[in-house]
């Protein structure tokens, strides 16, 4: 398929009117995506926005009014993929943001209908999205995936970003938050898995630091994380091993739930996850961990501070090379890698930011 052909210059001469935002997943990527169209809706207010979104992502922004959602449930196979088709068969826009470099994405970005698609510049642009865009964003080395993001808004002529999530939260799911975490309760939350295991840390380490925010800095533990099998074993063998109480929520929220507690939390721990990006969208401290991803490409926006970040003794040990001499989007996930953070090493990052705290 050869390169659609530009048809406008960018920046744009005038706002556009309508606009579509397609990143379909996933959780963390949703939470870096929103504060670029919150910009962009600023820049533009008089544009109207609608995010090609899949269809668990679109459980944590169905709330937010001045954005139509058009869902993409991948677990519909040709059906699914014949309703998006549909739902764009009428359509036309000024502009789309194709923010998502997969081949599955490309697919829809080739049914939206607008003179100008701007996606990746050709070295971020995998799966060969450049083939399926009219614009392109600039180069730019080694940016943290929101920052990437933003680039979409620097090329479109916005400048200035606005770092704001407003994620609403129904009232049952804030009644249901207010429930778990009273008022003036400090509390951690610990969601311990990825839907990577080999990101995921010993039940054993996180039992220690959960035993130590109890009984050290006064914090209450809730174990939070979805419904699969692997989750659930997660929480009740971190329960078993705690000797301070704690309170098992594992496999009993939903998304939106999840993010009505962080928004009453005191501070998250968690490995590379989406969870610790609504963390960063819900204004609480974050306390990664992370080995097998680099903190500088994919950590929670405002709290690399807090994380434990061992990717470059990782880099070294499994691929004999320091992190600065690997590309950017390397992953290093071999068995054992987690095992390079050590619960004194959390310990101390959540000592730091609890005296750090009011």
């Amino acid at each position: 398929m050869p390169p659609l052909t530009a048809q406008a210059a960018l920046p744009l001469a005038a706002p556009p009117r309508s606009v579509a935002v397609l990143r379909l997943s996933a959780i963390g990527d949703i939470c870096h995506t929103l504060p670029v169209v919150h910009t962009l809706q600023r820049a533009w207010p008089e544009a109207r926005f609608t995010w090609i979104i899949g269809r668990a992502e679109a459980a944590l922004v169905s709330g937010i009014e001045d954005i139509e959602l058009i869902v993409v449930d991948k677990r519909a196979g040709r059906a699914g993929a014949a309703q998006v088709r549909r739902m764009l068969a009428a359509r036309r826009f000024d502009l789309l943001l194709h923010m998502q470099f997969a081949w599955r994405a490309s697919m829809v970005a080739r049914r939206v209908r607008a003179p100008v698609k701007l996606g990746y510049d050709r070295e971020r642009a995998l799966d060969l999205q450049w083939l399926f865009t009219t614009h392109r964003i600039e180069p730019a080395a080694r940016e943290h995936v929101m920052d990437g993001l933003f680039g979409f808004a620097r090329r479109l002529g916005v400048h200035g970003r606005d770092y704001r999530w407003d994620i609403p939260v129904p009232a049952g799911a804030r009644e249901h938050a207010a429930r778990v975490i009273p008022d003036g309760s400090r509390t951690l939350i610990v969601s311990p898995c990825s839907s990577h295991p080999v990101r995921n840390w010993r039940p054993e380490y996180y039992a220690q630091v959960a035993d130590y925010a109890v009984r050290r800095l006064g914090l209450r533990v809730l174990l939070c994380g979805g419904t699969s099998a692997l989750e659930q074993r997660t929480g009740a063998e971190i329960e078993r091993l705690m000797r301070e109480p704690c309170l098992n929520l594992i496999g009993t929220d939903t998304l939106i739930e999840l993010y009505a507690k962080l928004t009453r939390a005191t501070a998250l721990l968690t490995p590379d996850s989406g969870p610790a990006h609504m963390a960063t969208a819900a204004g609480i401290a974050v306390v990664g961990l992370y080995a097998s991803t680099s903190v500088a490409r994919s950590g929670p926006y405002f709290s690399r501070e807090w994380c434990v970040d061992r990717f470059d003794e990782a880099a070294r040990k499994f691929l004999g090379r320091s992190a600065a001499e690997l590309p950017w989007r390397t992953k290093i996930e071999r068995p054992g890698v987690m095992d390079l953070i050590r619960p004194e090493d959390v310990i101390e990052r959540l000592a730091a930011l609890a005296s750090r705290q009011p």
